[in-house]
């Protein structure tokens, strides 16, 4: 045997071990930074305000305020926050004699994690069963964010069955979800990078991070059942590169009363895109809100609600 063969032979053993090495990390950095550790049950349910319903894709979780007699006004959360983030608009909105009901998405809160693809057409049917299952035949409806596109959806196909439509900062243009979106590549990065971050880049959303504690530790429970990652990766996949200017069109065809909600310092969808909702839905009446971001609601309610209240009223 030729002995200079031997450091070649020993090289490749070394790099063989190392790419051994490589591949057992990058399998065990999803699995160690997994968050999700059981099922979303009956029993992890108790801890849950409200009340579910069943619909064809799971159970929902539902909360009501406001007097049941009242007018009916559905609250449609955002892409990742479930139904808690309506906390204080539920309450300002009851508190002026409307029957408020905001659920959570599936795949989000406390509602199921079915396995399906979750795009626009999945949430506005469940907007429609919803309705149907607690018997409202027609009803405000209030889209917040990722909320304002589902909520666009909806309207554009069941006209008869809105009242007027309020999109706070809703998701309009599409947007290039990069590497998410390859097949393997997009579920690793899900589990390994995004996921862990999701909870505290939540703050994001406010230009004033420090004043809203407790944020995003109020957001990480729902990370702990089967399915959360799946969902939101789903929903990134199916809803987020799409565009909303097709629905926002029909309502606007449809003369459908229209309020549009925008914090002028909002990064998230960035107050520019007003416009692009305004050309689509000409009788929409803007309201703007200077120095508050992405999530007015939460950041200044006590700004904002009463322009929502006022335009429910109005109509």
């Amino acid at each position: 045997m030729n002995p200079a063969a031997k450091p070649p032979r020993r090289l490749r053993k070394f790099l063989l071990a190392i790419a051994g090495l490589l591949v057992i990390v990058l399998i065990a950095i999803p699995l160690v930074r997994n968050l999700e550790h059981g099922p979303l049950d009956a029993s992890a349910r108790r801890q849950a305000p409200g009340q579910f319903v069943t619909l064809s894709h799971g159970i929902v979780h539902v909360r009501s305020a406001g007097p049941e007699q009242g007018r009916p006004v559905l609250l449609v959360h955002g892409f990742s926050v479930p139904s808690h983030v309506f906390d204080k608009t539920s309450e300002d909105l009851a508190a002026a004699g409307f029957h408020v009901i905001r659920f959570d998405l599936y795949g989000r809160g406390w509602s199921d994690r079915p396995d399906v693809d979750y795009d626009r057409a999945l949430f506005a049917n469940q907007v429609l069963e919803l309705m149907d299952t607690l018997r409202i035949p027609k009803a405000d409806l209030l889209g917040l964010s990722m909320g304002g596109a589902v909520v666009g959806r909806f309207a554009a196909e069941h006209p008869d069955r809105v009242r007027s439509v309020v999109l706070v900062a809703p998701v309009t243009r599409p947007q290039d979800i990069g590497a998410m979106a390859w097949p393997g590549v997009g579920e690793w990065l899900m589990r390994a990078w995004y996921l862990p971050k999701l909870a505290g880049s939540q703050l994001e959303d406010f230009p004033h991070p420090e004043r809203m504690a407790g944020w995003a530790e109020r957001f990480q429970p729902q990370m702990r059942y089967d399915g959360f990652g799946r969902a939101i990766l789903s929903s990134m996949r199916h809803v987020i590169p799409q565009s909303s200017a097709p629905d926002f069109e029909k309502i606007g065809k449809s003369g459908l009363p229209v309020l549009l909600v925008w914090g002028d310092a909002d990064r998230t969808i960035p107050y520019a895109q007003h416009a692009d909702v305004q050309r689509a839905i000409p009788q929409a009446s803007l309201v703007t809100m200077p120095g508050l971001g992405h999530l007015t609601v939460v950041e200044d309610p006590a700004a904002t609600d009463p322009h929502i209240a006022g335009f429910l009223k109005r109509h």
